[in-house]
């Protein structure tokens, strides 16, 4: 399975990053960073497999939305872990406020169409 792999790289990215924090702690946060390249490359067919089934369901714009909103989660998660691991907690609250705020910016047509729906369920 694809995950066991995944996580033996990140073991092995965790073992070499606490080695390098007792001598070069600048380049621990390298490690990490590369780790997460080489994940995201050994993912790259399984990232294929959803860009095809993006572009199959994107007539959608509500399916658009979601996809956005995930994509901006991720990607934001995994900058805030960066920031966590290399100290700066403070980038990383400001990455998660803002992250937030466009998330709920691009789901107001969502709520706003689910409201009106059940405004015209309820007698």
């Amino acid at each position: 399975m694809d995950i066991f792999k995944i996580i033996g790289i990140c073991f092995l990215a965790l073992v070499l990053s606490i080695i390098l924090k007792e001598y070069k702690k600048e380049y621990s946060v390298y490690v990490l960073v590369v780790c997460g390249i080489i994940i995201i490359l050994y993912s790259i067919d399984t990232i294929k497999e959803i860009f095809s089934f993006v572009k199959n369901v994107s007539n959608n714009n509500f399916i658009n939305l979601l996809l956005k909103i995930t994509g901006i989660s991720i990607l934001s998660e995994y900058a805030m872990s960066i920031c966590k691991d290399s100290g700066e907690t403070s980038i990383a609250s400001k990455i998660d406020f803002g992250s937030k705020i466009i998330i709920i910016s691009l789901s107001i047509p969502i709520i706003s169409n689910t409201l009106e729906i059940l405004v015209k369920l309820l007698p």
